[in-house]
C-alpha cells in the first residue's frame, strides 16, 4: 500500500490532500509512522525517522497522531479484496501482502484488476511488483511507487541492480552494509563476485551462504497463507527514562492488561509470560516464566510479570518496558498490530511468527 497510514488519514480528511502530512506520536522519542509523498519529496521524511527530526525539517507539515484502529479496518478491507481474487495470499503487515500468481493465465491483468478494485472500494492506492520470488517482488514493488505496477525478471534485476548497495536486499541492515564496505564490498556486483567461503568466514556459515544467495537475487521462500503465532507482546518507550519502581510497575500492569485484552479478542492463550527491559544505556534484558495452563487472564499474567520485574530489579533508569506471552495452543494469521499512543510513552503491540 502507498503511504498507507497517511493515505487512510487523507481519505477521511480530503482537505489535506496535496499537503505534506506526517503520522507520528508527539513524545520526544516518537518516530514517524509514515509520511505522505509530499512530505517525502519536500524534506526526505520517512518511516522510522525521529519525529523531532521531521518537525525540524518540515515544521509547516500537518502532524497527525496515529489511529491504528482505523488502519486495521482499512487493512481488512484491502486484504479481503486480495483474498477474493487469489487463492494464496500471505499477509505480512497491515499494509503489505504477497500473492502467489502461479498458474494464473494473465498475472499482470489480474493484479491491475485488484489494484482497481482496491482504489474503487477503499479510495486507497497500492504499488505492485511481479517477479519470480518474494524478495524480488518486494524490491520490484518499490520501483513504481506510488500506484505503479512493475514486472521484472531475475535476469533483468541482476543487471538493473548490480551497482546498488547490498542494503537493497531485505534483511541486509546498516551494520552488515558497513561491515561489507569495510571489506571493500560496496555493490551487489561486488558481493556476487566474492567467494562464499570468504563471506562464511566473516559472517558465519549460515549468514555467509545467505548473503551470497541474496547477492545472486535467489530466494525460494514460499508464500504461506497462515502463520503459527509464536508470541505477542506489548511494550512502551518512555518519553523520559523511568527509575521509580512503582511507576514501572504501574506501566507494566497497563501493558499486561492491554495485551490480555488483545489476546482475548483473538482467542489466543499462552503459557510463557515474559518481560523486556531496555535500560538507559540500551542494554536489553528479558526474563520469562512458564505457567501450567495456557492463559490470557490478566489476573494470571500481571502477577507473574510483576514478579519477573521485581526479581530483575533494574539498577539503571528504564527506557523501554514490555510484556510478552508465548507458547500458544493455536495459530493466527500474522499481521503487525499496534495500538494508540498512551500517556507517557509510545505503545506498540506486535507478534512474532
Amino acid at each position: 500500500m502507498d503511504a498507507f497510514y497517511a493515505s487512510v488519514e487523507l481519505r477521511r480528511r480530503p482537505e489535506l490532500k496535496g499537503q505534506p502530512v506526517v503520522v507520528c506520536g508527539s513524545g520526544p522519542r516518537a518516530v514517524v509512522t509514515t509520511a505522505s509523498y509530499e512530505a517525502r519529496k519536500l524534506a526526505g521524511i520517512h518511516s522510522a525517522m525521529p519525529a523531532a527530526v521531521a518537525r525540524r525539517r518540515l515544521p509547516d507539515a500537518v502532524y497527525l497522531q496515529p489511529d491504528f484502529s482505523a488502519y486495521r479496518e482499512a487493512s481488512g478491507q484491502v486484504m479481503a479484496i486480495l483474498r477474493r481474487n487469489a487463492e494464496t495470499v500471505e499477509v505480512v503487515g497491515l499494509d503489505e501482502a504477497y500473492v502467489d500468481l502461479t498458474g494464473i493465465f494473465s498475472p499482470k491483468a489480474t493484479m491491475r484488476r485488484i489494484a482497481t478494485e482496491i482504489r474503487e472500494e477503499t479510495g486507497l492506492t497500492c504499488s505492485i511488483g511481479i517477479s519470480e520470488s518474494r524478495m524480488l517482488a518486494k524490491i520490484t514493488s518499490e520501483l513504481g511507487k506510488p500506484a505503479g505496477l512493475v514486472v521484472l525478471s531475475r535476469e533483468e534485476a541482476l543487471e538493473r541492480f548490480s551497482a546498488e548497495s547490498p542494503g537493497l536486499i531485505p534483511g541486509v541492515g546498516p551494520k552488515s552494509v558497513a561491515k561489507l564496505e569495510a571489506m571493500g564490498i560496496r555493490t551487489l556486483a561486488d558481493l556476487r563476485a566474492q567467494e562464499p567461503s570468504l563471506l562464511e568466514r566473516s559472517f558465519g556459515p549460515r549468514q555467509g551462504r545467505w548473503l551470497h544467495s541474496r547477492a545472486n537475487l535467489e530466494d525460494d521462500t514460499p508464500i504461506v497463507v497462515v502463520h503459527e503465532t509464536k508470541s505477542q507482546s506489548a511494550e512502551t518507550t518512555f518519553d523520559v527514562d523511568v527509575r521509580d519502581r512503582a511507576e514501572l510497575e504501574s506501566h507494566l500492569v497497563q501493558l499486561a492488561e492491554e495485551l490480555c485484552r488483545r489476546l482475548r479478542s483473538r482467542e489466543l492463550e499462552g503459557r510463557t509470560i515474559g518481560i523486556k527491559v531496555r535500560l538507559d544505556d540500551w542494554t536489553n534484558v528479558t526474563r520469562s516464566h512458564t505457567v501450567e495452563g495456557a492463559t490470557n487472564d490478566p489476573a494470571v499474567v500481571v502477577p507473574v510479570a510483576l514478579d519477573l520485574l521485581r526479581a530483575y530489579d533494574p539498577q539503571r533508569p528504564v527506557r523501554l518496558l514490555g510484556v510478552r506471552l508465548a507458547g500458544f495452543d493455536g495459530g493466527a494469521e500474522a499481521a503487525d498490530d499496534e495500538s494508540d499512543v498512551p500517556p507517557g510513552g509510545q505503545l506498540q503491540l506486535g507478534q512474532a511468527a
